[in-house]
């Protein structure tokens, strides 16, 4: 017997300038992931389309599979079951736009949808964290919105913010991937006070104008003093991105994540595309092609999808 949920999972931005860890947003580019179980036929079986298809292998390290395993088996008490994914990615991976993250968050809930174990999504999460380490690219994933994620003895939770006005997201993705792990060694384990200081007053500052869409406080509240300056000189480029955008018209330019992928926060009614040219002329300039992507906020997050 079989069974098959397909599900669209969004990409996503962690960190949202300070709020290292914490803070998150889903946005409106997508995987897609098609889960088949069957009883009769056992083992994995993987096709990819787009991006990761020519190194993408079914296995038990496979985040797509050993998530959807890590729910399974909790539910099911291990009973064996044949496993078949079909992906769709057009996130790019090592990007820092939370690929590895749609992976995580798919298996979880097609495995919560087909073991028929309904768990609520504050469980999805737990089970995500624990794959993940740190719950700012899955909260999104799961819930849409941004996200505010913290961490309570070990057990993750997050409350969802929707901004009552829009904005746009201008994410310009170079050439040159950039390792996770690279990214967060780059980082001190001890920074100073008045740096402390300065992104707590930026974080809360966030999250007030998120929820009142009052965006004329983004130039100062997207600001970070933790992790952006420590990580510069991994990213060609950087310094002249962050000015080409903020002289477009963007309200400032964040590290999606651990990067490379460099993000402004913009106002609809701002010319977008040429904040987009700007910021791709700036890598230009600093021997990187790179891609555009004018993104939206995705307010749902994981769904099953019909295609």
């Amino acid at each position: 017997m079989e069974k098959t949920i397909t599900l669209r999972v969004p990409a996503t931005s962690a960190n949202c300038g300070p709020g290292f860890d914490s803070l998150g947003l889903a946005l409106s580019m997508y995987n897609e992931f098609t889960y088949t179980i069957s009883d009769v036929e056992l083992g994995f079986k993987l096709e990819v389309e787009g991006e990761g298809a020519d190194f993408l292998k079914p296995s038990g390290r496979n985040l797509a599979f050993a998530s959807f395993l890590d729910v399974w088996n909790q539910v099911k008490g291990r009973r064996r079951v044949g496993i078949k994914i079909h992906m769709k990615n057009n996130i790019p991976l090592a990007r820092g736009l939370g690929s590895s993250s749609t992976a995580i968050v798919a298996g979880i809930a097609a495995a919560n949808a087909l073991s028929g174990a309904q768990l609520p999504k504050k469980e999805l999460l737990v089970y995500a964290n624990g794959l993940e380490g740190h719950p700012d690219n899955v909260a999104p994933a799961i819930f849409g919105g941004f996200t505010i994620s913290y961490v309570v003895e070990g057990k993750p939770d997050t409350i969802k913010v929707l901004p009552p006005k829009p904005l746009k997201f201008i994410a310009v993705v170079p050439e040159r991937p950039l390792s996770t792990a690279v990214a967060r060694k780059a980082i001190p384990p001890v920074v100073p006070h008045r740096d402390a200081i300065f992104n707590s007053s930026r974080a809360a500052l966030l999250v007030a104008a998120l929820l009142q869409g009052e965006f004329q406080y983004l130039p100062f509240a997207l600001e970070d003093r933790l992790h952006q300056p420590y990580r510069a000189h991994l990213i060609a480029g950087l310094p002249d991105v962050f000015a080409a955008a903020k002289s477009a018209g963007a309200y400032n330019c964040i590290i999606s994540g651990a990067g490379s992928t460099l993000m402004a926060y913009a106002n609809p009614n701002m010319d977008c595309a040429a904040i987009g040219q700007a910021m791709q002329a700036a890598f230009k300039a600093n021997g990187q092609n790179s891609k555009v992507h004018i993104l939206d906020l995705d307010a749902e997050g994981v769904k099953e999808f019909c295609s």
